[in-house]
């Protein structure tokens, strides 16, 4: 989850930020937003799907993030049928030209919804997304996802700018196990130790933060990862673009 300087630092096991691979720059097919027309179906226009909806954006997403999630749905790893029906007979050099399309819209972002929850919550969720709970094993959220919560290129997702009910969900799939990713899995690891009203926290304090300026990831995480994380690694290794 993510600052160098909450108190969740220096959790066993620890990391290094492996050296990004480099930079994924395809030539964009000018014919490539008639080809993406099944996903802005639910994702909104170009991508930029709004807070009110369920459907995270995808626009401006780092690449290899995207990458990922394309072949998670494809392979398994990631569980919504409809995702895995619409991929399930793409290869992965088309999987990557979609993901570097959509990476490379920068695209302004809505304002965030009011507050939905009451203010001892919304403290909650902000502590646990700043300072993490080291006595818990749950490092900050900033850590890992970039102290302005944009993400980290090449692989690492926003937090800001999602509706609250799909943030939600996806932490909810991580508990259950109908998301997971590269071992080892980081995110598992941090999911199973937040409590529901943990969860409630920290979906309601982030999905009411605006997103600053251009919403674009960072080039690189503030410090060394908390733990081991097997998508950032795989990143590294050339997997993602």
């Amino acid at each position: 989850m993510a600052q160098g300087q909450g108190p969740a630092q220096g959790l066993p096991g620890a990391t290094a930020v492996p050296a990004s691979p480099a930079p994924f720059s395809p030539a964009v097919d000018p014919g490539m937003a008639d080809r993406v027309i099944a996903c802005t179906a639910c994702h909104g226009r170009e991508g930029r799907a709004t807070q009110q909806g369920y459907f995270p954006r995808i626009a401006g997403k780092p690449a290899g993030y995207l990458y990922h999630q394309l072949l998670h749905f494809r392979d398994g790893r990631r569980s919504y049928p409809q995702m895995s029906y619409l991929l399930e007979h793409m290869t992965d050099g088309y999987l990557r030209e979609i993901a570097g399309y959509f990476a490379a819209l920068e695209l302004p972002y809505a304002p965030p919804p009011p507050p939905q929850a009451a203010p001892p919550a919304l403290e909650r969720g902000r502590r646990l997304v700043h300072e993490g709970d080291a006595a818990r094993g749950i490092p900050a959220c900033v850590q890992c996802h970039g102290a302005a919560m944009t993400g980290v290129q090449p692989a690492i997702p926003a937090l800001v700018g999602l509706p609250r009910d799909y943030l939600n969900s996806q932490i909810g799939a991580w508990q259950t196990g109908q998301r997971r990713s590269h071992a080892p899995d980081c995110m598992a690891r941090v999911a199973r130790q937040l409590t529901a009203e943990d969860v409630s926290a920290v979906s309601a304090w982030l999905a009411a933060q605006p997103v600053p300026g251009t919403g674009k990831p960072a080039a690189q995480a503030p410090g060394p990862l908390p733990m081991p994380c097997g998508g950032v690694e795989a990143s590294a290794r050339g997997d993602a673009p």
